[in-house]
């Protein structure tokens, strides 16, 4: 890098004023994109790298939008993060990470820590925050939330039919002659677990059938858990036929703890997940499975901040949750 580089320096290397070159580093106005490619390959060309932290101080942005998922290595929550990150991408705005991990003393700290960082918006990719608390958070820095819906915050909340979309994967079991279907359930507390187990309960009662609290198996969203639960189930002999895990990472623990019985899938027991991660149609069998579209609920989020920093009206699309039919399934026999 080249040091002394000044602002007049790129203004005089690209041709433009000093005016332009600030509100291309700034992103505080509209600059065509002939001036803006001159300015980019002269501050290439010098090496200039603007001084952030004055920018910060000059203008009162620090031209970030913080991101907090319950976990970032999640393949749910990347696939999401990814989205994000694209919607971004050719915008002065970037993103700046953290992770919840499922605790609300973490969630806590890592937005405490973003607000400290001074990033100008803040997208939560699920909470286990109290709606009091996300409403706070919401007076400190502009918020936009998935997968909760916050009264008071409503516009900037997006949530999708986890119940409506979990109903009809256990009713798909249900028409192929299973009965006895283990769920697979998330953690306690959490938006989307509670949804997705209503769900499942929602499509027994509707078709006439009792529901069974020892099918119904506690977990975290996370393999382990999966193939823990259900392997203590088979080994108190409990009868079932079809497995609906709350998450394709569950359904993964659970295809394993199946394997180690020598059960296998869908022959031996029928098994839906939920997400349709992209390593979910490659499996063996392909796993039938509810899905999300995770990379354009990235991009509707980054986008919806944007918008809201820019001043300008924005509302959150809604999305469609689609069972898609693959061969981890079949009628009982």
């Amino acid at each position: 890098m080249t040091h002394g580089v000044t602002i007049n320096d790129v203004a005089r290397e690209a041709g433009v004023s000093i005016s332009t070159v600030s509100r291309i580093i700034n992103g505080t106005a509209f600059v065509a994109d002939d001036k803006r490619r001159a300015v980019e390959t002269a501050m290439q060309r010098l090496g200039f790298q603007p001084n952030y932290l004055a920018r910060t101080l000059i203008t009162g942005r620090s031209m970030t939008v913080g991101v907090i998922a319950e976990d970032i290595v999640s393949p749910f929550y990347a696939d999401v993060i990814r989205g994000v990150e694209h919607a971004l991408l050719d915008t002065p705005y970037q993103p700046v990470l953290n992770s919840g991990h499922w605790s609300t003393q973490y969630e806590t700290r890592a937005i405490d820590t973003l607000i400290y960082r001074k990033v100008d918006a803040l997208l939560l990719l699920g909470s286990t925050l109290g709606d009091d608390t996300l409403r706070d958070v919401a007076g400190r820095v502009p918020l936009i939330l998935f997968g909760r819906r916050v009264p008071g915050l409503e516009s900037h909340c997006l949530t999708l039919d986890q119940r409506g979309a979990a109903l009809n994967a256990t009713r798909h079991l249900i028409e192929l002659g299973h009965r006895r279907i283990v769920h697979l359930h998330g953690p306690p507390g959490q938006q989307d677990a509670q949804e997705r187990r209503a769900g499942y309960r929602d499509a027994l009662t509707g078709n006439g059938l009792p529901l069974h609290p020892e099918l119904e198996l506690q977990g975290d969203f996370l393999e382990q858990s999966a193939a823990q639960a259900l392997t203590h189930l088979l080994d108190a002999r409990v009868p079932f036929t079809a497995v609906f895990a709350g998450n394709d990472q569950m359904a993964a623990g659970a295809r394993l703890a199946l394997h180690r019985r020598g059960l296998r899938v869908p022959d031996d027991v029928s098994l839906i997940g939920f997400d349709d991660l992209p390593a979910s149609a490659f499996t063996i069998p392909p796993l039938t499975t509810v899905r999300q579209p995770t990379y354009q609920i990235g991009q509707a989020l980054a986008r919806h901040a944007l918008h809201v920093l820019a001043g300008e009206p924005s509302s959150l699309p809604d999305f469609d949750l689609t069972l898609i039919l693959r061969e981890s399934t079949r009628p009982l026999r």
